[in-house]
């Protein structure tokens, strides 16, 4: 029974040890597990942290090449400039310019286009007041008309409106209507 006895407790210790070893290595392993985390958490932190700053540096030498460039374009800093970078500067601004007045020139074209067809409304709308006023005239001096001139005055209204008419189609407009009404009285 000695030897059963043993048998137990050796297996048992076996067991107990063989449990603490996988403890051991279930421990050795989250502990590089972790450690390595860390280890590449503080990597990447680092990497980024490298990355931006080399960033940084580039934008800030965009900026002070553009604030140098914006000096040199109206005149200001040309003493660092060389005699090539001086005339690379003068064509710049040469074209600068040319494409200035290119711009200029079409806004006024369009100005001056806009303005004729203004014009070309008002013509057209103070031909229409014109018209409107004679029509006005006309009628004022029919009603004055004593009542046997009624024939005349209709035939001369019919005439005038088609000559009025006429007229604006070609583009003229009539000083005086009287001159194309005909002057022999219908009986």
């Amino acid at each position: 029974m000695k030897k059963k006895d043993e048998n137990i407790k050796d297996s048992e210790l076996k067991e107990k040890e063989k449990r603490r070893e996988e403890n051991n290595i279930k421990a050795t392993i989250d502990y590089k597990k972790a450690t390595s985390e860390t280890s590449n958490a503080c990597t990447t932190q680092e990497l980024n942290g490298q990355f931006y700053q080399q960033e940084t540096k580039k934008q800030r030498q965009q900026i002070q090449m553009i604030q140098n460039s914006n000096m040199h374009l109206v005149g200001e800093g040309l003493s660092s400039l060389n005699v090539r970078e001086l005339k690379q500067l003068e064509n710049k601004l040469e074209r600068g310019i040319t494409r200035i007045r290119s711009k200029k020139h079409e806004m006024i074209l369009a100005e001056t286009e806009n303005l004729h067809k203004r014009e070309i409304q008002l013509e057209q709308e103070n031909a229409s007041l014109r018209s409107k006023i004679a029509e006005n005239e006309r009628l004022r001096e029919l009603s004055m008309m004593p009542a046997g001139g009624q024939e005349y005055s209709a035939i001369q209204q019919y005439l005038a409106r088609n000559m009025l008419q006429l007229n604006m189609m070609e583009g003229g407009v009539p000083n005086s209507y009287h001159h194309q009404l005909p002057t022999d009285k219908v009986p």
